[in-house]
């Protein structure tokens, strides 16, 4: 196995603010010996100020709970790493003994080796086509490649995460990031044969996704929702042209990030403005809009035809890059300073 090695009622509401730079967020691929650190822009939590929205305020437990999971499974990895035992030049040898990083020439994230990753879930085509391990589709989102990649994913997440889960409840987010992830890994696998992938940032990237169709599908509750859309398709542009570093699992991100866009449709609708003001049994307008239930019967139908084909393909063994002789670049770039080979 290859070395591991980097892979985001009442008056109207105001839209989403956008603004924010936090740290990067990634999916990374397990082989090579690159760098794909870049600055992050995340979008800065959710905020409304009318009275009905607070009152709809959600306290936010899953999200920290997930926080805690992926910190609690990165120890577990590294107990089960034990750099000491391999006999390397492993990094905080000295006062972390078992807990010790693995060289910084083979991880510069400070952390496990591929082979740990690999036999804790890492995303490997083989085994999950040849292996009967399709579980690794997900259990691959909760493993991380170093202490680095552990910190910039979870301080994303909390960013984004507590105020989506504070206006959304816990099950519709909690559902965006599962389901995210798993279409990140979907994607990943279609195209990416080589080495291992680990990384939460195919469900960060869903939460990201929800949050733009977020906005569209509840377009006419929002003020200044030009300036928040214009901020978020930004945003989602950055954080995927980051992804076209060498060794960042973008494949990961794009289909996260798609998956999450389309659940948003689905799950996130709410009512029209002024619904909720008119009295008890005399509802004349009706729940939602015409486009709001138009987009969330077209989110569904490409969710289950895109998961549909996705599936079949991947199990088929089918390679996407047969299919599609240009993807490659939405992963890697090849330039003067790096090459893409992995």
């Amino acid at each position: 196995m290859s070395n591991p090695d980097v892979e985001a009622g009442g008056p109207a509401r105001a839209a989403p603010a956008t603004t924010g730079i936090k740290p990067p967020p990634g999916r990374y691929s397990m082989a090579g010996n690159g760098n794909g650190s870049a600055p992050y822009v995340a979008p800065s939590p959710f905020y409304y100020d009318n009275a009905a929205a607070h009152e709809r305020h959600h306290w936010s437990w899953l999200v920290p709970l997930v926080v805690i999971a992926n910190v609690a499974m990165f120890v577990v990895v590294m107990f089960a790493n034990n750099c000491p035992r391999g006999g390397g030049d492993c990094v905080g040898r000295g006062f972390l003994r078992r807990f010790s990083f693995q060289p910084l020439k083979e991880n510069p994230l400070l952390g496990p080796s591929a082979a740990t990753l690999q036999k804790y879930g890492a995303l490997d085509w083989y085994k999950v086509v040849h292996g009967n391990q399709a579980w690794r589709l997900e259990s691959c989102t909760w493993l991380h490649a170093g202490l680095i990649h552990l910190l910039a994913n979870m301080i994303s997440l909390i960013f984004i995460g507590v105020r989506l889960e504070q206006q959304f409840g816990f099950w519709k987010v909690g559902l965006v990031y599962l389901v995210s992830g798993f279409g990140g890994s979907v994607l990943s696998v279609l195209f990416i044969r080589k080495g291992v992938s680990v990384g939460a940032s195919g469900a960060l990237f869903g939460l990201l996704g929800a949050m733009l169709s977020e906005l569209i599908t509840n377009w006419t509750i929002y003020t200044n929702r030009f300036a928040a859309l214009v901020n978020l398709i930004i945003i989602a542009a950055i954080n995927l042209a980051v992804g076209m570093l060498p060794h960042v699992d973008n494949f990961a991100h794009i289909g996260g990030f798609a998956t999450g866009f389309l659940l948003g449709l689905v799950l996130l609708i709410q009512p029209q403005f002024g619904w909720l003001e008119q009295p008890f049994g005399a509802k004349s307008k009706s729940k939602y809009k015409a486009y709001q239930i138009i987009l969330l019967l077209l989110a569904l139908v490409l969710l289950a035809a895109g998961f549909a084909v996705g599936l079949v393909m991947v199990f088929r063994g089918e390679n996407g890059n047969d299919h599609c002789s240009w993807c490659h670049y939405l992963t890697c770039v090849p330039t003067s300073s790096w090459k893409c080979d992995n």
